[in-house]
């Protein structure tokens, strides 16, 4: 059974939102401030965290950009705010996913078992991956580039993942979506991948402005290409 941690105060949605995730069988924790966040994250280990933004005694940026400091832990953002410098912003301290409010609860649902069962794929597997100087540990979820780790987050692992998996191969942005997702392209925003290519190149090139690894193919997708 997959635990979930739901920090999020209006009660009605709590409510709710209670009931489906054990109608799907899940574990919640309910948490409607930071403070009773923070006491239920340190006392429990949990699949999936869906968090809203705006909370009573802080936002969930906050506590996201804490639990990334520690865990991979899948993550999506409830948000009343559809604006692109937020949704960028999420994405960039960690989150995996956002979804603005109001929703449909099946849309929900379904990125929240897409985000389970991605988690699961990374962490089924023993092996290693090694290219361009970057080695990443599947199993510990670890990246280093030179021998020093990279402070990644889980979308940008995920996608640095997917690229050394499919080396010299370009990759679509509907493929992209469709493996770190699982669920159609569209129920993510066209600039989400933009962000996470750029925040990677930012990480593993020696010099983001010219990528030799990370290559853009034009009118086609990307490309992790193997240079040693």
């Amino acid at each position: 059974m997959n635990k979930i941690l739901l920090l999020e105060d209006d009660l009605s949605l709590v409510n709710g939102l209670s009931f489906a995730f054990k109608k799907q069988g899940f574990e919640a924790d309910v948490a409607r401030t930071i403070k009773e966040a923070d006491a239920l994250w340190a006392e429990g280990k949990y699949d999936l965290l869906v968090l809203d933004v705006s909370l009573p005694d802080g936002s969930g940026f906050a506590f996201c950009n804490q639990v990334r400091q520690v865990s991979k832990v899948p993550i999506i953002f409830l948000t009343a705010s559809d604006e692109e410098i937020n949704i960028i912003m999420g994405l960039d301290i960690g989150a995996d996913d956002y979804i603005t409010k109001p929703f449909k609860l099946g849309v929900l649902l379904s990125r929240m078992n897409a985000l389970l069962r991605r988690a699961n794929d990374f962490s089924s597997t023993d092996t290693q991956l090694f290219s361009n100087g970057i080695k990443v540990l599947l199993v510990q979820g670890q990246a280093y580039k030179n021998g020093e780790l990279l402070d990644l987050t889980a979308g940008e692992y995920k996608l640095l993942c997917l690229f050394m998996q499919n080396p010299n191969t370009v990759l679509s942005k509907e493929q992209i979506l469709d493996k770190l997702w699982d669920c159609e392209g569209n129920y993510v925003d066209s600039s989400t991948l933009t962000v996470y290519i750029r925040r990677l190149r930012i990480k593993v090139e020696d010099n983001p402005s010219e990528p030799q690894m990370l290559l853009t193919v034009r009118r086609m997708g990307y490309k992790w290409n193997v240079i040693d």
